[in-house]
């Protein structure tokens, strides 16, 4: 979403010692994996292949866009995994994938085989209606924008969260309103100075459950219960849209506490991997 990573605002991979650790649920890795097939196919241009989902919008080249994912038990063989390549060199773009490998074991294999390489490991944390909590009173609210200047200070925000990994665009804008009025949910936190301290979104539920992706909060405002405020709202909004449970990646141990409180809890491995 708006050309930003998933992660919180400084965006680093999981530790790797953490992600050993993490016990794989076979349910679960099954439901983030099929929403990640579902959100693909939202995108304005899909692409299905070999047991390959790639999803394309035509006004971004964004990595954290434009990628592909698995379905669900996928055997790809070497010639898959050719002919999903070639739809990104068609397009100009870099093969990325993102997905959940124990979802489809042997999709790792076949993409090293092929010259992929491991670009991050993350894990994924998960939050149930019977987990969710509060965060602790006195923090700041989390709001839904309304105005085209409400979207657009928000993905300025998120630009500068980011640290201009993308640049704040009308395209953009444009993605995050389009978030909320397809049934997803996007909030906003206001500094008090009135300006955008913050943010984030998550896509409308598919297969039980949501991403909550591009949280992030402006430099000057982090350690505020900025993330904290925003990461409830939304979590309470997929709850109250249907889902089952929401889902997302953190970035340090820091990110990874504040999501914990809130009721969030390891639950898988996530794989990044491109090929040149």
């Amino acid at each position: 979403m708006c050309g930003a990573p998933r992660t919180a605002a400084e965006r680093h991979p999981g530790h790797p010692d953490f992600c050993s650790h993490v016990r794989s649920n076979t349910t679960v890795d099954s439901a983030v994996q099929n929403f990640a097939v579902a959100h693909l196919r939202r995108r304005a241009l899909v692409v299905e292949t070999g047991g390959f989902v790639a999803g394309f919008e035509p006004d971004t080249d964004s990595l954290y866009i434009n990628y592909a994912t698995p379905l669900p038990g996928a055997r790809p063989g070497a010639a898959d995994v050719r002919a999903l390549v070639g739809e990104f060199r068609s397009r100009g773009l870099k093969p990325r994938l993102e997905f959940a490998p124990e979802a489809a074991p042997a999709v790792e294999p076949a993409l090293l085989e092929a010259g992929f390489t491991l670009e991050e490991e993350h894990v994924y944390l998960v939050c149930t209606t019977g987990t969710l909590t509060a965060p602790a009173p006195g923090g700041p609210e989390a709001a839904t924008p309304h105005t085209d200047e409400d979207y657009a200070a928000l993905d300025a925000a998120l630009c500068d969260a980011f640290e201009g990994r993308f640049a704040s665009s009308p395209e953009g804008v444009a993605r995050l309103r389009r978030t909320q009025e397809r049934g997803g949910a996007v909030r906003l936190v206001r500094a008090p100075d009135g300006s955008c301290a913050g943010g984030g979104g998550c896509s409308a539920p598919a297969a039980g459950t949501s991403e909550l992706a591009g949280i992030g909060t402006r430099p000057q405002h982090r350690g505020r219960g900025v993330a904290a405020a925003v990461v409830h709202s939304l979590t309470e909004a997929m709850f109250a849209a249907g889902a089952g449970s929401a889902w997302l990646e953190y970035s340090g141990d820091g990110s990874r506490r504040v999501y914990e409180r809130l009721g969030y809890r390891p639950a898988g491995r996530r794989l990044y991997m491109s090929i040149p």
